[in-house]
């Protein structure tokens, strides 16, 4: 492992060993299956007695490098790279949870976490209970004698709300239970998980991680015990990563933290500058001193990210003109791209939800999710206010 002290240096310097041909960066192992030097190297690498790659399923140098990355980042023991991050999300818990098993989670999740929750995992006899992020009183009276897991994202998607993974992991620690935090909108580069207790640690690389919006990946981090756990269960469901996007991936990550500081300079001006604008009713960023946990925020995090929300006056049918008067800006459902993405949570990524489970988590008509980009702050800013006048 890397002895780089800094979070810049260990992005850029942690690489796979040269080959002969002395390359400066890491090739691509575009390859199904890797030979064995002689039958019992083979037989030592299907027993689990030396390290190797076999199969692409199981392994891949690419992969490898790009989970090593991370690990160094996160500052955990082991992890996996999935093909997605719902990949990710879900491996993390089936190879730990059993039927007649119960996950207490935070009502604010990802709509397709939020399916997992509902529609898949009771067909195997999975529970769960949902408990308010913003309201720490309301979880451990949830916590029943076959609860195994506390998941949580935090910041939240898309409500931005945040829980204090301190105090979450004192209380998965006293109840014995295996916390589990998607850490997807922050990165690494923002917080860090595994320091407040957390033993997994899941991401959808797709997002930030890349950040061009070119590839989709997953990542799941954390106490190596957990890891050799859901490898088992990866290595035999086959969610792998392609070696391709692997590489991909790795490389993104030697310029994450630059990006991240970019997207969250960004997104701090955008955010000032709204607040208090007469077309919105409200605007929600982590380190504007008006959200509700902007102390926790200036706490557990480096910066306030690279997403904000706000709700526009004139609910639906002003946040559809709104966005149809967009001309810059990319009208997509993804995230942590280089370039700003506005989406509609009601209509797009949380559309599975009920309306009432919409109101639960802060989704009214009107939200507007921004994905702040990389183009110049002034640019972005006169799209948005040049669409908000459009569609009064």
């Amino acid at each position: 492992m890397s002895e780089f002290k800094h979070i810049e240096t260990k992005a850029i310097r942690t690489q796979n060993g040269k080959a002969s041909y002395r390359e400066h960066c890491a090739p691509i192992y575009m390859t199904s299956s890797f030979t064995f030097e002689d039958a019992e190297q083979a037989r030592a690498l299907f027993a689990d007695e030396i390290e190797g790659n076999i199969y692409t399923r199981f392994s891949n140098p690419n992969n490898s490098e790009f989970v090593e990355k991370l690990c160094l980042l996160e500052e955990t023991e082991d992890g996996i790279a999935t093909a997605s991050g719902m990949a990710a999300m879900f491996s993390s818990m089936a190879a730990l949870l059993n039927s007649g098993d119960h996950v207490l989670a935070s009502r604010s999740v990802f709509g397709s976490t939020h399916q997992i929750f509902t529609q898949i995992f009771p067909k195997w006899g999975i529970e769960h209970t949902y408990a308010n992020i913003n309201d720490p009183s309301d979880w451990e009276g949830k916590i029943r004698k076959n609860t195994k897991m506390i998941f949580a994202e935090t910041p939240s998607n898309p409500g931005l709300d945040l829980i204090d993974m301190e105090w979450l992991g004192g209380l998965a620690e006293k109840h014995g239970l295996v916390l589990n935090i998607d850490n997807c909108f922050a990165t690494p580069i923002l917080q860090q998980p595994s320091k407040y207790g957390a033993q997994i640690v899941t991401h959808s690389a797709t997002k930030f991680m890349d950040g061009q919006g070119r590839t989709i990946g997953g990542a799941i981090l954390g106490k190596r015990d957990l890891i050799d756990k859901i490898r088992f269960f990866t290595r035999h469901t086959g969610p792998a990563l392609s070696p391709f996007n692997g590489w991909i991936l790795s490389k993104s990550l030697e310029t994450l933290p630059l990006r991240m500081e970019r997207h969250c300079e960004n997104a701090m001006k955008i955010a000032e500058y709204l607040e208090g604008h007469e077309e919105l009713e409200s605007v929600k960023y982590p380190f504007l001193k008006s959200h509700p946990q902007y102390d926790l925020a200036k706490k557990q995090m480096r910066y306030g990210g690279g997403l904000i929300t706000f709700v526009v006056n004139g609910g639906l049918e002003r946040g559809q003109r709104f966005l149809n008067s967009l001309e810059m800006l990319s009208f997509t459902a993804n995230l942590g791209d280089a370039r700003t993405i506005a989406t509609h949570p009601a209509s797009t990524t949380h559309s599975k939800l009920s309306e009432e489970d919409r109101k639960v988590v802060g989704i009214s008509p009107g939200l507007i999710r921004i994905s702040v980009g990389l183009e110049n702050v002034n640019d972005i800013l006169e799209d948005i206010v040049n669409a908000l006048n459009a569609s009064k």
